[in-house]
Parts: C-alpha cells; sequence; structure tokens
C-alpha cells in the first residue's frame, strides 16, 4: 500500500520505507477510541526492514522515514495525516523500552493495520513479548510529560490557546495523561493493552477531552489516584508483567527477518 501521496514535509528515504515495510497500522486517538469529529488529525506508523548496507555498510543513514501534509512548525488540524516509518532496528529498540506510541502498531485491530506481509504478522505475534514492567514504567513517563505540559505548557505553545479559552484548561493533554495512567493500570493488572480503549475507561477520557470536566483539578486528582494505582502494583511486585521485556525471542526474531528480506 503506497505511503502519503505527495507531502507537503518529507524526511528520510521514501523508496526504503516504501519497499521494506512490512507493517503500517494507524496510531492517535481514533486507535485508542477517543477521536472527536472534526477535530483530529490522521496519524499513521509503520515499520521496514532496512537494507543490508544500511546495518553493514560505512555510510550515514537515516533510521526513520517522516512525511507529513502540513509544512515544518504548522500544527496538524482536521484532515492532515502524519507518517512515521521507523526500520526495523529502530522500531524494536523503541518498543523494548517500552515507549507507548512504538507499542501501538503490535495492538492495533484488524481494521487499523493499513499493511502487513509475512513479517509484519510474525512482528504483532511477538506483541506480548514486548510488554513488561519496564513498558509500564515508561507509560508512567509519558503520563508525567503531558501532566506537565498541562501545567506549564507546552515545549512550543502555552497549551493550546482556544482549548484554554473554552474550557479553561488544555483538556487534550489532561485527556492524553489520563489514558496514558489508565492504560499503564490496564498493562500492571492485566499485562495487555486493549485497543481501542475498554468502554468505561474511554468514555471517561472523552469526558475529559471534549470538555465535559470543567475542574482542572478533578482531572488532575484522577490522573494521580490512577498512577498511585500503577506505581503501587509495580513496587509490591504484584502484576502478572515480567520485570524486562523478552529480548532474546525478539532479537532472534529480527536477525531471521533481516536474512529473509
Amino acid at each position: 500500500m503506497e505511503l502519503l501521496a505527495d507531502p507537503v514535509l518529507e524526511y528520510g528515504d521514501r523508496r526504503v520505507a516504501e519497499t521494506g515495510q512490512i507493517l503500517r497500522t494507524t496510531v492517535g486517538s481514533g486507535l485508542h477510541g477517543i477521536a472527536i469529529a472534526g477535530t483530529d488529525d490522521h496519524d499513521e506508523m509503520g515499520i521496514f526492514v532496512e537494507p543490508a548496507s544500511w546495518l553493514m555498510g560505512l555510510r550515514p543513514t537515516r533510521d526513520s522515514y517522516v512525511a507529513r501534509s502540513q509544512a515544518e512548525g504548522a500544527r496538524s488540524g482536521p484532515g492532515d495525516t502524519d507518517l512515521v516509518m521507523y526500520s526495523l532496528r529502530k522500531y524494536l529498540n523503541l518498543a523494548l523500552k517500552g515507549n507507548p506510541t512504538a507499542l501501538l502498531p503490535l495492538f492495533a485491530p484488524a481494521p487499523d493495520v493499513l499493511f502487513s506481509n509475512e513479517l509484519g504478522h510474525e512482528l504483532r505475534a511477538l506483541r506480548g513479548h514486548f510488554l513488561s514492567q519496564t513498558a509500564a514504567w515508561r507509560f508512567l513517563g509519558f503520563m508525567h510529560s503531558q501532566r506537565d505540559a498541562l501545567l506549564k505548557g507546552g515545549r512550543k505553545v502555552p497549551n493550546r490557546p482556544e482549548l484554554v479559552e473554552k474550557y479553561g484548561y488544555d483538556v487534550k493533554y489532561a485527556s492524553h495523561a489520563l489514558r496514558l495512567a489508565m492504560q499503564g493500570r490496564e498493562l500492571v493488572h492485566h499485562g495487555r493493552l486493549s485497543l481501542p480503549m475498554p468502554e468505561a475507561e474511554r468514555r471517561r477520557v472523552l469526558e475529559v477531552k471534549s470538555g465535559q470536566v470543567r475542574d482542572r483539578q478533578v482531572v488532575l486528582d484522577e490522573i494521580d489516584a490512577v498512577a498511585a494505582e500503577v506505581v503501587a502494583a509495580l513496587e509490591s511486585g504484584k502484576t502478572p508483567l515480567p520485570p524486562q521485556p523478552d529480548i532474546d525471542v525478539i532479537e532472534a526474531w529480527a536477525i531471521s527477518a533481516h536474512s529473509r528480506s
């Protein structure tokens, strides 16, 4: 399946990403089940097997390909598409560290899988080997970054001014922080990541994201309470998650994948 057609912004080697792709899915709010019509852009993430020359050659290479329908520095909006494709080596390192966004292609439901060949199917079948207590801690780390942005403003703008004016605080940062905390809780209690989110959690995050919860402190208290559950489970060891991901299994598959591509 073709990558983003006629991107306004493009970094990396499109030819290598397209010919080497093994998996590409939607990510972002739609995948979590918390998209609001007319407000969210479309995000995709994919993985490509890099050529042998990239792994063993001497020339510098780029380990990702990025394409956007918006120009540099412009915020994406409804109808826009952001695509990132990672080389297999880069992707596996992100996923093994428990990066919440990197894990999404492994757990995306079938309707959100835009492309997958045999190697992509094999990679998704290994999803459980990536989940660990390391991943749960990483979810908390990402949650704290969203919570801090809610309180202090983002890296580029002081929150989203239009949301602050309308609701009194940036409900998008708040919803992301709550979602990450809830997904961390699902990980430590059940050892899984459900996409879209379980219905009760999905409804609550949507209430926050749509501005139905007008008191920011109520949301902050809820985020902190859920995060405390995650920390308690991790510190007590009362979780089905192993301490670390199964790197031996994943590494063996990666070597095999490269040899067959």
